[in-house]
């Protein structure tokens, strides 16, 4: 099953985005194929970093759960929230 990830980061957080990013794009790199897609949430101006959405193939809940916890940008206390939901991909056809 398909499960989106939506992380909000903690307001005055950019530090803590910037100085974790090689660990994070390292993790998500490790995910192979059971990462179908990822990238960060911007604000109104485009190019400023408000949080990160991505979608994740996962066998269970827990397992999606586990994903998001190990993600160097949640251990590091980035994100205010973070909301996984079951999700389908209808376009494009796959």
């Amino acid at each position: 099953m398909l499960y989106a990830i939506y992380c909000l980061d903690k307001p005055g957080s950019l530090e803590v985005r910037v100085g974790n990013r090689p660990a994070h794009l390292a993790y998500l790199e490790s995910q192979g194929a059971r990462l179908v897609t990822a990238g960060p949430l911007l604000s109104d101006d485009g190019q400023t970093p408000l949080g990160s959405l991505l979608v994740f193939e996962a066998g269970s809940r827990d397992e999606a759960e586990a994903f998001a916890a190990g993600d160097p940008y949640a251990l590091a206390g980035l994100f205010q929230s973070v909301s996984i939901r079951p999700w389908r991909r209808v376009f494009p056809k796959g």
